[in-house]
């Protein structure tokens, strides 16, 4: 959840050090810090707070030098303070090392090296790791000293390591945390993901699990933790540096927001339909894949992936017949579910490196399962595992509460859903071609309601001193009330939750007064009559009601405080166009009450620790 860049190169440290940490610091903002070789010594500038605290110490106290790490930091073990931030060094300070992830055995390793007359100077599990390598750093060969460190630790890293004694190298290492290699013309890059130096080279070496690589100004060399040699190829990142800067918005969510008609555009794209002919075979290979022979479905994710998921088993079961289940991947990894090579698990993350949902596809693999992931991050773990991956071609999203990325996941589960249809023959090739032509119409819709933000922005205006809200949706719409919900309460930190309008009555509608305002979802579609009954239920208790409604039904406007209308659409495209109009309602309600949208709290892009 921690962002790591390492630099080796003629550009000036500091400030390539300080520019990768920018384009990361959605993954960590609790505090930071530099380290770099300099005078033949390791200085190390960290701070506590956001990288506004580092840039200024930086600015008083300029690095250069032969080479660099850098670190932004989520809290795990440890406050966040200037001694817990990373990068630490060893007892000498001829070694410095940044880490992301969570030591399991830190403790024990902790107390025996203190024993050993090891000094630790913060509370970081992370800490054992440079005091490990210093130990191991007999023979001076730095990847080595390393690759027996880690062979000591349990638990999840990437990690960056430089010493005094090897001036002109940066060693790095992964397991269950993403790391990679930026490439580029006389310099070379470590980092946790590839906006980090996006901005100089397009060439990147994802690492795979186990990896360990030796990185010089030359190249990088590749080995396992028993030094093994393995071979690793560069592959071309499809976006430029572009796509990771505002572009003159006023934050990455709200630019991202308006980035999601290209988005659903460029993953239809990425995942080719024809008329009449279906998708290309290479979309989920026949060999790999057979939904004749299924004997169910399980989606599983975490957050926004989650409420995606879900929404996937409402359109799998109206398109085939093949039963399906929901599981959140934190709870599917610790229950024992039956698997067998007849169930098919689609896994679905943004980063493909969520932990917990990593480990929900392991489990799948071990027992069998057939695997599909959907996944945004080329090269990232779970496309490496996975027998098959839908990629959402969303570009990066820098914004920590997903928008764009949450859009082309339900692009995404369309696409596979049609794809096994197609394959099972439970729909006709020509009611297919209907839905894939009422998918490309997508982004022309969505570019229609984001033009409503000022509408919004002034429906806003009237609950911005609520501090709970409600959020009620049917069958295919309770999913976007729960993400509608869940973006509330990230970016603006006021109490909300998403429901099934049909459970109001069971217990949340005890909660409902003048001051409790309730956003119901009541497009025109088969269940428009049974909300149009919760609706009245909550006018009897004098909650203050926002509407998500039909263009055209101007019936709903008399019984609500508010409504904002979207498209009139196929029902099954109903979550997408209300999907923004929640976005910029959790927006602007942010902005209101001076919320950083970009750096919700508490909160880290990709969930990479359990």
């Amino acid at each position: 959840m921690c962002g790591i860049i390492g630099y080796l190169g003629a550009r000036p440290k500091g400030t390539v050090l300080l520019e990768g940490l920018r384009s990361l610091e959605y993954r960590g903002y609790d505090s930071a810090g530099v380290a770099v070789m300099q005078d033949g010594r390791i200085v190390t500038v960290k701070r506590e707070g956001n990288l506004d605290c580092l840039e200024d110490a930086l600015r008083r106290e300029p690095l250069d030098g032969y080479l660099g790490i850098g670190h932004t930091r989520w809290a795990t073990h440890g406050a966040p303070s200037r001694d817990n931030a990373h990068p630490h060094l060893d007892c000498g300070g001829r070694l410095a090392l940044a880490h992301n992830g969570i030591l399991e055995n830190f403790r024990e390793l902790r107390e025996e090296l203190e024993r050993r007359g090891h000094r630790m100077a913060s509370e970081t599990d992370s800490e054992v790791l440079v005091h490990l390598v210093e130990e191991n750093m007999d023979d001076g060969d730095l990847a080595e000293a390393l690759r027996r460190s880690l062979r000591r630790v349990e638990g999840s890293y990437a990690v960056v390591c430089m010493s005094l004694d090897v001036p002109g190298v940066i060693v790095g290492a992964r397991r269950d945390s993403p790391l990679l290699v930026g490439v580029g013309e006389g310099e070379m890059f470590l980092a946790s993901a590839i906006p980090a130096f996006l901005r100089h080279t397009r060439r990147a070496v994802y690492l795979q699990n186990g990896d360990v690589v030796e990185v010089t100004r030359d190249g990088a060399r590749f080995t396992d933790l028993e030094g093994r040699p393995v071979s690793r190829e560069a592959s071309e990142y499809p976006f430029d540096f572009s796509a990771a800067e505002k572009g003159g918005y006023e934050d990455f969510m709200l630019k991202e927001i308006n980035e999601q008609p290209e988005a659903w555009a460029d993953t239809l794209r990425g995942n080719p339909y024809r008329k009449g002919r279906g998708f290309s075979p290479d979309l989920i290979p026949p060999d790999l894949i057979d939904p004749r022979g299924l004997a169910r479905i399980i989606f599983t994710a975490c957050g926004t992936s989650y409420h995606a998921a879900l929404l996937g088993r409402y359109v799998f079961e109206r398109w085939m017949d093949i039963p399906v289940e929901v599981d959140i991947a934190s709870e599917f990894r610790y229950r024992d579910p039956r698997l067998d090579p007849k169930t098919l698990v689609v896994a679905i993350s943004q980063s493909g490196e969520t932990a917990d949902t990593m480990a929900a596809l392991r489990g799948a693999l071990e027992r069998k399962s057939r695997t599909v992931s959907i996944v945004n991050t080329l090269g990232s773990q779970m496309t490496q595992e996975s027998d098959a991956v839908i990629y959402t071609h969303a570009g990066p999203e820098i914004g920590v509460a997903a928008t764009k990325t949450f859009i082309v996941q339900i692009a995404a589960v369309y696409l596979l859903g049609l794809h096994l249809a197609g394959r099972t023959r439970f729909l006709e090739r020509e009611e297919i071609d209907r839905i894939m032509a009422e998918l490309e119409r997508v982004p022309e819709l969505l570019e229609e309601v984001i033009s409503l933000e000022g509408e919004v922005r002034e429906v806003a205006e009237g609950f911005r001193d609520c501090e709970d809200f409600l959020y009620l949706g049917r069958n295919i719409n309770y999913p976007v009330a729960m993400e509608g919900a869940l973006k509330m309460k990230e970016i603006s930190y006021v109490h909300a939750e998403g429901y099934p309008a049909g459970e109001m009555k069971h217990g949340p509608i005890a909660l409902l007064h003048e001051g409790f305002p309730v956003v119901v979802l009541v497009p025109r579609d088969a269940v428009y009559e049974k909300m149009v009954s919760n609706l009245e239920e909550i006018r009897a208790r004098r909650a203050p009601i926002l509407a998500v409604a039909t263009r055209g039904d101007d019936d709903i406007a008399k019984r609500c405080r508010r409504v904002i209308h979207v498209p009139e659409v196929d029902p099954i495209l109903n979550p997408v166009v209300i999907t923004p109009v929640l976005q910029l309602l959790a927006y602007h309600l942010a902005k209101l009450r001076g919320c950083n949208v970009d750096q919700p709290r508490n909160l880290a892009k990709t969930v990479t620790v359990e």
